[in-house]
């Protein structure tokens, strides 16, 4: 699969996130049973008002279905202030103890006037080169 087919592309309150995911080769090892990958999200305001980026959530499952959540503040350790039309990139990692798996989540959102809302991430894939069988 191409990486423009693994990553996700979704919009939420005028929100826009897109996640292109790639494998990590030179910092994992299939041998040991570590998978890395490394994900860029862009976040994008296309609504009419400023938001900032107050949390995220992510659920990860790895090949044989195992479930991890991850909740935190910010992103990279940062809440950014998006004004209409701007926009947001980082990237970061995450390791899995199988050769593919999924990522999906919510960025949450605050308004000027305080309420929050939640930007949906959409499914993404982590997929390695098959990995070599022993004999």
């Amino acid at each position: 699969m191409a990486t423009k087919e693994l990553g996700s592309d979704a919009v939420t309150n005028g929100i826009r996130v897109r996640v292109s995911p790639q494998f990590v080769p030179e910092s994992s090892d299939p041998m040991g049973g570590r998978w890395n990958f490394a994900y860029h999200v862009t976040i994008i305001n296309e609504g009419a008002e400023p938001v900032k980026l107050r949390r995220r959530h992510w659920t990860i499952v790895d090949g044989d279905g195992d479930r991890h959540e991850v909740d935190g503040e910010g992103v990279i350790g940062q809440q950014p202030l998006l004004g209409p039309g701007e926009r947001f990139e980082y990237q970061s990692f995450t390791p899995l103890m199988t050769h593919w798996g999924t990522m999906e989540g919510a960025f949450t959102f605050e308004r000027t006037d305080h309420t929050n809302f939640d930007a949906r991430v959409g499914r993404f894939f982590l997929v390695s080169p098959e990995p070599k069988r022993r004999k």
